[in-house]
């Protein structure tokens, strides 16, 4: 063989090697093409993915958001509103308070005005029982059973029980132990019956309204 054949040979040899070299490195360039373009594919669908979300999540904070701001703002006009029924209630509260001081106290003026009416009748009608019992002492023995004495008899007893409905009572004098409270000394008198500071006469009968004394008794007491 010459020798150009020989180097002929060689080089188709050198060649043939050389082919299946590039043809491996074409295709890994190819796979690894394909490889970033996968990747590219896979990024962008990730971010379309992404911003498809983004207003999704913008949306649900945008909800949340609102659901708070409701939320304080009802709280708010709870706490408003449950003030405003307690300052009601405090009020109404005074209100009442001062309407029962009123109510009481008018209670209390009304009683002592219709007291006080009362005892200036009872202070006028007095001195007609007086006159009554002067009357009926003065009836002589022979004209005690007689029809107009029973009949002053009779009317004396009627004005002292309606007296005595009103709450009108004679106050006890004669034996009594002097209390100036009740009782108006007028004199001083010598007594065998009685003790000293002990009322032995009663010159005027004496009366109480309700516990109060509408007239002094004017009494004699032993000395």
């Amino acid at each position: 063989m010459s020798e150009e054949m020989k180097k002929g040979t060689t080089d188709n040899l050198g060649t043939e090697e050389v082919i299946p070299e590039m043809e491996e490195d074409e295709v890994r360039a190819e796979e690894m093409e394909k490889t970033l373009e996968d990747i590219q594919e896979t990024d962008e669908t990730e971010n379309e993915e992404k911003a498809s979300s983004a207003p999704e999540e913008d949306e649900k904070d945008g909800k949340a958001d609102k659901k708070v701001g409701k939320r304080k703002f009802r709280d708010k006009k709870q706490d408003a509103l449950k003030e405003k029924v307690e300052e009601l209630e405090d009020r109404v509260k005074r209100q009442m308070a001062e309407f029962e001081n009123f109510r009481k106290r008018t209670e209390k003026e009304k009683t002592a005005m219709f007291e006080t009416g009362a005892k200036s009748v009872i202070e006028k009608i007095l001195p007609v029982v007086d006159n009554f019992e002067r009357g009926l002492a003065a009836i002589p023995e022979a004209d005690k059973g007689s029809a107009f004495a029973e009949g002053m008899e009779m009317i004396y007893k009627q004005l002292l029980s309606e007296l005595e409905k009103m709450d009108v009572k004679p106050i006890p004098a004669v034996g009594e132990e002097f209390n100036p409270d009740f009782h108006n000394a007028v004199m001083q008198v010598e007594s065998e019956e009685y003790e000293s500071g002990i009322i032995a006469q009663e010159l005027q009968k004496g009366y109480t309204y309700r516990d109060g004394v509408v007239r002094h008794s004017m009494v004699a007491v032993v000395g």
